[in-house]
C-alpha cells in the first residue's frame, strides 16, 4: 500500500488548506464551482469546503470531469519541470480543441515518442491518453455542471466534446440533433475501482460500457448510434441503476454473474462470439483458440479475437477471461493493467476451475 491510498480525506481537508507542501503530489482537489482541479499547495483562492472534491491521482481528476489550474498547474511533475514539456502543456491549454498529433508535436520541436515516455514515467498514461482524458472528463464535468442534453453541448461546439461531435458528423453528416435519429441512448457516468467508465441504456437495456479513456470510445458512440439510429442524452434509468449496483457488487467480490438486460446489437458473428463470452465461467479463462472451437468455427481465431475487441459491453460480457493460448495476457481495449486486475479479482473471490489456463503475467 502506498501514501496516496492511506491518506485519510480529514488529512487531505488540512493539508488543502494549509497549503502543505509535503503533500503535494499525493492528492488533487477538484473545485466544482470553477470545474479545475489544483495541487495541495495551489496559490490561488480556497473554495468552500462544500465546493471540493478529493482524487488520489490527476487522472482521477481528469477523468472525474475537472481541467488542470493554470495557477498550480497540477499535470506538470513535481519540481523543475523541462521546457519542452512545458511548451506544449502551454499549447494545449491555449488550444479548447485539446487534439495535439504527432505532427503538431513535432512542429513544437519535441519528439513525440519522448512526450510519451516523460507522461508515463510521470502520470502513468500517455500524452494522447490525457488529451483524450481531458475531453471525455470535460465532457462530463459540462454535464455535471448543468448541462442539459448532450445535443445542446456538440450544437454549441463546446470544447470538450470536439471528439464525440467529429464522430457523429462522421457517421451522419451532421450533428447528433439531426433529423433521422428515433430513439435515445441515455448515459451516466458509472465509478468502479478501475476507473469511470461510460455507460449507456436504450430501451431495453444496456448497449455500452467502456472506460472512459479507451482510444475506441468515440468510435463506439458512433458505431451505436448508426445501429440504433440513436441520440445520445445524460441520464438514470432504472437499467443504468440497476448496472451500478450491479458493478459495485462484482468489485465487492459478492457477484459472480450480471443480471442487468443488455441490447448488443452486433452482426450475427458478434452476437454468436459475445454470447459463447458470456459463456465462460467466473474467475475462468479460455483461449481465443478455445473460444473459437466453441462456436463451431475452430479457424476463425482472428475474426474471434476481432468480435472480442468490438465488445461494446465490457466486464458484462466477459472479454476479460480470453488470453492467449500459452497463458500470457493479450490486448484489452481497458488496459493490461485493467484485464490483470479482473482476472485476479475474479480468483481471489471464485478460485481457480479445473479448465481455467494458468495466466502468466509477463513484466512491461
Amino acid at each position: 500500500m502506498n501514501a496516496t491510498q492511506i491518506i485519510d480525506e480529514r488529512s487531505m481537508e488540512k493539508a488543502f488548506y494549509a497549503r502543505d507542501s509535503g503533500y503535494d503530489g499525493l492528492f488533487f482537489t477538484g473545485v466544482r464551482t470553477t470545474g479545475i482541479f489544483c495541487r495541495p499547495t495551489c496559490t490561488a483562492r480556497k473554495p468552500r469546503r462544500e465546493n471540493i472534491e478529493f482524487f488520489r491521482s490527476a487522472r482521477e481528476a481528469l477523468n472525474g470531469g475537472y481541467r488542470p489550474c493554470l495557477v498550480c498547474r497540477p499535470m506538470e511533475a513535481r519540481g523543475a519541470t523541462p521546457d519542452w514539456v512545458r511548451t506544449i502543456l502551454d499549447a494545449v491549454y491555449a488550444d479548447h480543441g485539446t487534439r495535439m498529433k504527432d505532427a503538431d508535436i513535432r512542429a513544437r520541436g519535441t519528439d513525440p515518442a519522448r512526450l510519451r515516455r516523460w507522461f508515463r514515467a510521470n502520470h502513468g498514461m500517455t500524452f494522447q491518453a490525457y488529451l483524450r482524458a481531458l475531453r471525455i472528463g470535460r465532457a462530463f464535468g459540462r454535464i455535471k455542471r448543468g448541462g442539459r442534453i448532450l445535443d445542446t453541448a456538440y450544437d454549441s461546439g463546446y470544447e470538450s466534446l470536439s471528439g464525440f461531435n467529429d464522430a457523429f458528423k462522421k457517421a451522419y453528416d451532421g450533428a447528433p440533433g439531426k433529423p433521422g435519429f428515433e430513439a435515445v441512448i441515455t448515459t451516466t457516468r458509472i465509478t468502479t475501482p478501475l476507473g469511470p467508465m461510460l455507460a449507456g441504456s436504450g430501451a431495453g437495456g444496456i448497449c455500452l460500457l467502456e472506460f472512459v479513456d479507451r482510444r475506441m470510445l468515440e468510435t463506439q458512440v458512433a458505431r451505436l448510434s448508426r445501429r440504433f439510429r440513436a441520440r445520445f442524452m445524460p441520464g438514470v434509468t432504472a437499467h443504468l441503476a440497476q448496472l451500478q449496483k450491479e458493478m459495485d457488487e462484482y468489485f465487492a467480490g459478492a457477484r459472480t454473474n450480471f443480471d442487468v438486460p443488455l441490447e448488443t446489437a452486433g452482426t450475427p458473428f458478434q452476437e454468436l462470439v459475445w454470447n459463447a463470452l458470456r459463456g465462460i465461467p467466473y474467475a475462468q479463462t479460455v483461449s481465443y483458440g478455445e473460444l473459437a472451437r466453441r462456436i463451431g468455427r475452430p479457424r476463425a481465431m482472428r475474426a474471434v479475437a476481432r468480435a472480442n475487441g468490438d465488445n461494446r459491453i465490457a466486464i458484462i460480457i466477459p472479454c476479460h477471461r480470453v488470453i492467449g493460448m500459452d497463458g500470457t495476457l493479450t490486448g484489452y481495449g481497458g488496459g493490461l493493467w485493467r484485464k490483470r486486475h479482473l482476472i485476479d479479482l475474479e480468483r481471489d473471490h471464485g478460485g481457480m476451475g479445473a479448465d481455467t489456463l494458468p495466466v502468466v503475467f509477463k513484466a512491461r
